[in-house]
């Protein structure tokens, strides 16, 4: 077996990946979320309807990961800082996710939650998490790390400031 063979064998045993939010591709033409009014053309989801299109109803892959709980960003928090001005960064982080979703249909808040100290978020996508990530740093300081999944499907982010 000669090095192309080689590699080329060593490609076909990769394991495939499914992406949920690469499932939108097979649709033809446009469609149209029930769950939170999104509409997708041309290739991309958005909250603008195009004009004369008969758009297919289905879920969309946010709504698909908000009703499976199925994060693809955790953003978890942590530190007496977080304890101290805990609302006020909450409100940071609701606001990051407003901006975002003006922008990004897909990119929403999956939840909120507190255990052991501790603020955990998830996100539909990757980029608000990213995204929420840089906000704190930006605004807070603090100590953050971003970690991906090989595929870069899944984003951990945890900030803390003591």
């Amino acid at each position: 077996m000669d090095k192309h063979q080689q590699g080329h064998k060593e490609t076909l045993n990769q394991p495939q990946h499914h992406d949920r939010d690469k499932a939108h591709q097979h649709l033809a033409g446009s469609a149209h979320c029930t769950g939170c009014d999104a509409y997708f053309n041309a290739g991309r989801w958005s909250w603008q309807r195009t004009a004369g299109s008969q758009p297919e109803d289905t879920t969309c892959p946010a709504c698909q990961r908000i009703a499976a709980n199925d994060a693809a960003g955790n953003v978890v928090l942590s530190g007496a800082f977080l304890q101290a001005h805990r609302e006020e960064i909450l409100n940071l982080i609701r606001n990051t996710e407003e901006m975002e979703r003006k922008e990004h249909a897909l990119e929403r808040l999956i939840g909120i939650s507190e255990e052991d100290g501790k603020v955990m978020v998830g996100t539909t996508g990757i980029h608000l998490a990213n995204r929420i990530g840089h906000a704190l740093e930006a605004a807070y300081d603090g100590s953050v790390k971003y970690t991906y999944t090989e595929n870069e499907t899944h984003l951990d982010v945890t900030w803390e400031r003591n």
